[in-house]
């Protein structure tokens, strides 16, 4: 994840940097005023958003390379036993549109799920998953991310962050106005277009805790569907077994860590996606 949230909200900054840097360059500044102003940064806010909403399978399946199962004719019995149990365990959540399935290459113990509707989904496990746990570990992780698509989490990630992206537009405009206007005239274009991209990114970079904190409440909410939908037994040893592996993280992916399921806490627990498994396994235990 570059996985689902940790990619969701890296290529969201490059579309918002690549929208708000085309529409300066046009001169597109029918919003002056304050309103106009408001106006613009929800427009242009909820556009990145939900462009990089679309963009999420596709620039998972790049970061990731992740290999899409092919379902005329899955080639072992991984990838068949993978394949089949997605294919169950969508349709047991009443899924009228099977996702993609694809297996990527690493030695982490991971698995994730993203895609921009419930018809356009991808559910991507690690080789890592395949070779140290076993089937019905690894339909407790697949029924997890099944929950994720069934409950539509990313669309609700994508309208949170779009309110986030209006308040970034707004307010780094705001602050790249108030510093151009201590330059020089032939000078104010250019440090308020430069002045507004650096804002955009710091805080954008500062928003995104709220991004991880709806992340997290949405990990139990998985969990518990996931429990329903293959067992609760099932789910608790899912989340047990992945407690025992996480050291297993590939380190060429360094960048992605806030995306495993695991959970390893390698940031502050303020930027981490997911609960600590202890927590998560204790909460199904009160179910």
């Amino acid at each position: 994840m570059l996985k689902r949230i940790s990619l969701f909200i890296f290529v969201n900054i490059l579309v918002l940097i690549t929208i708000t840097t085309i529409t300066s360059l046009l001169g597109v500044q029918s919003y002056m005023g304050s309103g106009g102003l408001l106006a613009f940064s929800v427009i242009a806010g909820f556009s990145g958003a939900i462009i990089s909403l679309m963009m999420s399978r596709v620039m998972a399946k790049w970061m990731m390379g992740v290999q899409v199962i092919d379902e005329r004719s899955p080639q072992g019995e991984y990838e068949r036993f993978v394949l089949e149990e997605t294919h169950r365990l969508a349709s047991v959540a009443g899924l009228r549109k099977m996702p993609q399935v694809g297996i990527y290459h690493s030695a982490e113990v991971n698995a994730f799920a993203t895609g921009p509707s419930k018809r356009r989904s991808l559910v991507a496990v690690s080789s890592g998953m395949l070779e140290r746990m076993d089937r019905d570990a690894i339909s407790g992780v697949i029924a997890h991310e099944i929950a994720h698509i069934k409950s539509g989490d990313m669309v609700t990630t994508t309208l949170l962050q779009g309110v986030l992206n209006t308040f970034v537009i707004f307010f780094s405009r705001l602050v790249a106005k108030a510093v151009s206007n201590f330059v020089r005239e032939e000078f104010a274009m250019v440090v308020y277009f430069l002045t507004s991209i650096v804002f955009e990114i710091l805080f954008s970079i500062l928003s995104s805790p709220i991004i991880f904190w709806h992340s997290r409440r949405r990990e139990f909410k998985a969990d518990e569907l996931a429990a329903k939908l293959g067992g609760k037994e099932k789910m608790i040893y899912a989340l047990e077994s992945l407690r025992h592996t996480t050291s297993l993280v590939d380190d060429r992916q360094k960048s992605i860590a806030a995306f495993k399921i695991s959970g390893k806490e390698k940031f502050s627990r303020l930027f981490s996606t997911h609960p600590p498994l202890e927590k998560r396994i204790e909460r199904l235990h009160s179910l």
